[in-house]
């Protein structure tokens, strides 16, 4: 059989994790029937607008083989059990603020009792935020505790969690992971794509260092620029009227002293035209304002930056960053396929950007075909990857369009007519039962069932169970259980270690 090859145009997360993930599948060192190369600069670049990770990065790792305690300590790693909501619900008045969490933890299940509807059927003006209801882990993150001890299994613990990290140095881990897999790295700048005269399909590219390069397959990852998948005229499908937002403000603010506590979730804190995440690194936090451009103004973004840090956020780089909100529905043409940026990206909400790269690369290891027609899995790969799109935009707006804040981006995101059909049919639903595990197609969706009661209910989404009450008659045992659930995020909030001394002990090792 002949060998085949891959060509990777474009480092950062998406090219390494997908050369990585790519070599370690086909366990390229041993493997005479496949070549994978990278192109690339020397120097990785890193958009920089999302460093945080879904609990599905930890799979990832471990399956191309980094060491967790490794890659805490060379990518700036901490610890993330969740995302915190605050201002979400309603604009502040008088100082008073709210928040809520969606932690990575599924809500506790009990023994044939489903406590969802029990927490539905308690008195709404006395009953425990939904989060804080169902699992310990609410009250461990509220309590600045890491998810795991020291000593305990690799990417293993009591708790799910995912990371926050610097971007460019996990690029840079992924790298040195990818190059031990067998992966071969070119340094270099693309210069041209030449399109095969009768198939339209890419006949070979031109670098400025290496002159003319050819593969079997060519994959795309040199982000917003799209390379490869533009010169096949592979259309681009804007969710603008759907998710507003389209420009970002980052910046890495010092700590004031090394010991600084670190939250283990990542903050998401609402403005008048969108929001500001929050991430607390090692050595620094990273923070940015994302906003729409259509009701916020680059001046006023600023504003509420530097009104955020405190004013920090003038004193360092700031960086602007555009984008656009959608997807390309055909991200594999002929024999290219756009993973990351060029293939789609809809904002830094729920760290999706991270999540559709390990799927796509997941995808395109099962599906690439050592022999016969590169191109055979297109249509199938296509399908999956537009419907991951289309249900993370369903997922997204849940979190805008039940709000009840009054500024004029937040009306318009309640406005019926930006919400998905889908997501209205679900609404509408959920008025008379919770999200289940039927209303989602698991191969479909990054997010579960129970990823969307989190977000519903922590909106305060009224779903009303009250003619059926007397079909949940468990009443005493489902307060036990929730009693029982207090009892052991206590419990574990006091045996836990703090994050910050969890991080700090993983990095002094790297001295000892």
């Amino acid at each position: 059989m002949a060998k085949r090859s891959i060509l990777i145009v474009g480092g950062g997360t998406a090219g390494w994790l997908t050369a990585a993930y790519l070599a370690r599948f086909f366990d390229l060192a041993r493997n005479p029937r496949l070549s994978i190369t990278l192109l690339a600069s020397d120097e990785i670049g890193s958009i920089g607008v999302g460093e945080g990770a879904f609990p599905t990065i930890r799979n990832t790792l471990q399956y191309i083989g980094i060491d967790e305690s490794e890659f805490v300590r060379r990518a700036s790693a901490t610890f993330k059990q969740g995302i915190r909501f605050d201002d979400w619900v309603r604009t502040p008045r008088d100082g008073l603020s709210s928040h809520f969490l969606h932690p990575f933890e599924a809500p506790y299940h009990g023994d044939g009792h489903s406590l969802v509807s029990y927490w539905l059927l308690q008195d709404e003006a006395t009953r425990r935020p939904f989060a804080e209801a169902m699992t310990i882990q609410n009250r461990v993150a509220e309590a600045q505790r890491a998810p795991k001890r020291p000593g305990e299994e690799a990417f293993g613990g009591p708790l799910n969690y995912a990371y926050h990290f610097d971007a460019t140095r996990l690029a840079e881990v992924l790298s040195n992971q990818a190059r031990t897999l067998g992966v071969d790295h070119l340094p270099g700048t693309l210069t041209a794509v030449a399109l095969h005269a009768e198939s339209g399909a890419i006949d070979h590219v031109v670098t400025a260092e290496h002159g003319v390069l050819t593969a079997d397959l060519y994959i795309d990852c040199s982000g917003f620029r799209a390379e490869l998948i533009d010169a096949l005229g592979a259309p681009f499908r804007s969710v603008k009227h759907q998710l507003f937002t389209d420009r970002a403000l980052a910046c890495k603010i010092p700590y004031d002293a090394p010991d600084t506590p670190l939250e283990s979730y990542t903050i998401a804190a609402a403005h008048e035209g969108g929001w500001t995440w929050d991430i607390g690194l090692a050595g620094a936090r990273g923070v940015g304002c994302v906003y729409s451009s259509d009701h916020l103004s680059d001046d006023r973004a600023a504003d509420i930056l530097s009104g955020y840090t405190g004013g920090r956020s003038q004193d360092v780089g700031v960086r602007s960053i555009p984008f656009a909100a959608g997807y390309r529905p055909t991200p594999w043409v002929k024999n290219c396929v756009a993973v990351g940026l060029s293939g789609g990206f809809l904002e830094p909400l729920e760290s999706t950007g991270l999540v559709t790269i390990e799927t796509a690369a997941a995808m395109i290891a099962e599906m690439f075909p050592l022999g016969g027609p590169v191109a055979a899995p297109a249509r199938r790969f296509n399908e999956l990857m537009t419907a991951r799109y289309e249900n993370i935009v369903n997922f997204l707006k849940l979190h805008y369009c039940l709000s009840r804040r009054d500024e004029p981006f937040w009306r318009d995101n309640a406005d019926p007519a930006s919400i998905p059909d889908r997501l209205k049919e679900l609404l509408d639903e959920w008025r008379y039962r919770p999200p289940g595990r039927f209303d989602f197609i698991l191969d479909l969706e990054s997010f579960a069932f129970f990823n969307y009661q989190y977000i519903l209910y922590g909106m305060e989404y009224r779903t009303d169970l009250t003619p059926v009450r007397e079909e949940f008659p468990d009443v005493a045992e489902a307060e036990r259980i929730f009693a029982r659930i207090r009892s052991f995020g206590a419990q574990a909030a006091h045996e836990l270690p703090s994050h910050r001394a969890l991080v700090d002990q993983i990095n002094a090792a790297s001295y000892a």
